[in-house]
């Protein structure tokens, strides 16, 4: 190759960069569409305020108020729960927002330009659809319902005010890394045929919350009962089963389940181990296994083909290249890191911001831990709120997501294979 003066910077941004910010592996560049290869890492969006409300202070509202404290131009203005004990944590994070039990206080404060809706998941139809009619932009946590008929009447409802964002929690798709990687697998680096597909999540855990009174334990063990919680598939695995969907660019069409109660026998009616098998078009199955009765493993999302598998885990990503894959021409440059036996080209989505300030990307392994997958999606909601654009986790992504895996607990509870018809995703 001609030296042409190109630094190994400049090789590292033709390739390394190039590839893994979407534009595809050049050897097959020529089979992207005009979107893949017009892609471009989103602009910075200006950080105008934004004022917001949190409705749920449980464990996922104060979550996402942690989140919200990092990011510049938003102000938390209410803080909503029904249980007033509730108060005083979340206010650490949030000092100057008043405090109320009634949900309806907030929506009829004029200056709330949005909400996050983090209650149970049983609790969020008539909220959302309050909510979406005092005209406020609304972000609601996954799944949309524990039942299809209300997740639908939530997906129509928002649908029908389409100058609102609705965002559904699929915190995945407005992840930095998980786009990314999209762009990436959408240049085929996979290779001709996906092999298979595999997720998991483990974290030993019982769910189960004490309280002062038989009746506040069991609104905190919400997720412990078949009659206001989908389980583990719709409470936890229904983001992992998104990405593979959001990748595979479809649905499933059908899903085989099991479930027990393996670790924590306390009288629950919701399994805590389970495994489930989606079949895709063209053949394609996601192999999916949760428990809470064991946190080895941790969580990841693994795609196989024929030239290569990629393995995500939260904010990282590797790529893994079979001995007789083809050149791709970049990753001679790029930077390597052993992962278990397997030693992976590293996946780094902030790549051009780092080799802009001078470093290597494979220097920068560590992760601001507050750069969360949460994170990300309360700054891509604020972001949509600011600009007027919907960002790919709308109304109808979600409700596919939700019909999924209600679907997928359909058939680990009933220990049965369900069909998932295009019917039943239709809005």
């Amino acid at each position: 190759m001609e030296d042409n003066n190109v630094t190994r910077r400049e090789l590292l941004g033709l390739g390394t960069v190039g590839a893994m910010l979407g534009l595809g592996a050049y050897a097959h560049a020529a089979e992207l569409t005009p979107e893949q290869a017009a892609y471009k890492p989103a602009e910075e969006v200006p950080p105008t305020p934004v004022t917001i409300a949190i409705i749920g202070l449980g464990e996922r509202g104060r979550e996402v108020l942690t989140s919200l404290s990092y990011l510049v131009g938003v102000k938390v203005s209410h803080l909503c729960d029904t249980y007033p004990a509730a108060q005083k944590r979340a206010q650490e994070l949030a000092k100057t927002a008043a405090f109320v039990t009634d949900y309806k206080a907030v929506l009829a404060d004029k200056k709330v330009q949005g909400v996050f809706i983090c209650t149970p998941t049983h609790l969020h139809k008539q909220i959302v659809l309050d909510a979406l009619a005092a005209g406020k932009h609304v972000f609601c946590e996954m799944p949309l319902a524990h039942i299809e008929a209300d997740a639908k009447v939530i997906a129509q409802a928002a649908l029908a005010q389409p100058k609102l964002i609705f965002q559904s929690g699929l915190q995945s798709r407005t992840n930095p890394q998980h786009s990314h990687v999209k762009h990436f697998i959408d240049g085929r680096v996979l290779g001709d045929n996906v092999a298979r597909c595999v997720s998991a999540w483990n974290k030993k855990s019982s769910w189960r919350r004490a309280a002062a009174t038989p009746e506040r334990e069991r609104d905190l063990n919400w997720r412990l009962s078949k009659s206001t919680s989908g389980g583990l598939i719709s409470e936890v695995g229904i983001h992992q089963v998104d990405v593979a969907s959001w990748f595979l660019r479809g649905y499933p069409t059908s899903v085989t389940g099991f479930g027990s109660v393996s670790q924590w026998k306390d009288g629950r009616d919701v399994p805590d181990t389970i495994s489930a098998i989606f079949e895709y078009p063209g053949g394609v199955r996601l192999t999916y296994d949760a428990t809470l009765g064991s946190s080895f493993g941790g969580t990841f999302e693994q795609f196989q083909g024929s030239g290569a598998t990629v393995l995500l885990r939260g904010t990282r990503a590797w790529m893994f290249k079979e001995a007789d894959a083809e050149a791709l021409g970049w990753e001679v440059y790029a930077s390597r890191e052993k992962v278990g036996d397997e030693t992976g080209i590293m996946l780094v989505a902030d790549a051009s911001k780092l080799l802009a300030l001078g470093k290597n990307p494979g220097d920068n392994m560590d992760k601001d831990p507050k750069r969360s997958l949460l994170y990300f999606t309360c700054l891509a909601f604020l972001n949509a709120i600011r600009t007027g654009k919907p960002n790919g986790s709308g109304a109808k992504e979600g409700f596919a997501a939700t019909i999924v895996a209600l679907k997928a607990n359909e058939a680990i509870t009933g220990g049965t294979r369900v069909a998932i018809t295009s019917e039943a995703l239709a809005l």
